[in-house]
């Protein structure tokens, strides 16, 4: 009985060390390097969710590639609602700090992006919350970088950075 009692112990404190030790790199890492997230809505069809309301699509964001700010034109990211801190968006960036970008419903035809910020829109743009209702976004509120679909499993792949050519900027600082 005396050697059950120990052998318990000592398996009972190996866990503790082991889970103390697992649990701040666990979150560490879905912190800072990379977590999923499932995307709801049809504002990034046909990229994501291309089915509709039937299915969701889930993706790989990788927060470490957005540590400096820096993102591309094409780019899918997510971020801090400017609306909503309390919810996430998924949009692709379209313009660049400095860009000149023709608006889609903006109160404003043109927009010149100020320093700090970007112009994101979602692909489906009748369904879409975006920096034409908003404006620019700080790159404070930059959350991710979407990088794979990882579900559901005949639409794994990477994702491209890809600006649609009617999205150009009007006029791009340049790089």
């Amino acid at each position: 009985m005396a050697q059950s009692q120990g052998w318990t112990r000592r398996y009972f404190r190996a866990f503790c060390k082991g889970f103390f030790v697992a649990v701040p790199v666990a979150v560490t890492f879905l912190d800072r390097v990379a977590c999923v997230a499932r995307v709801e809505g049809a504002s990034m069809q046909p990229s994501l969710n291309p089915g509709g309301s039937q299915s969701s699509d889930v993706v790989l964001l990788n927060h470490w590639k957005v540590r400096n700010f820096e993102v591309q034109r094409g780019d899918i990211v997510s971020l801090v609602s400017p609306k909503n801190p309390e919810q996430k968006i998924i949009k692709r960036v379209i313009a660049l700090e400095g860009d000149i970008v023709k608006t889609m419903g903006h109160k404003n035809r043109y927009v010149k992006v100020p320093r700090g910020h970007i112009w994101v829109e979602g692909d489906h743009h009748g369904h879409s919350f975006d920096s034409n209702s908003f404006g620019p976004v700080s790159l404070g509120l930059l959350h991710a970088h979407a990088t794979h679909i990882l579900w559901p499993p005949e639409r794994w792949q990477k994702l491209e950075s890809v600006l649609p050519p009617e999205r150009l900027p009007v006029q791009r600082e340049e790089d």
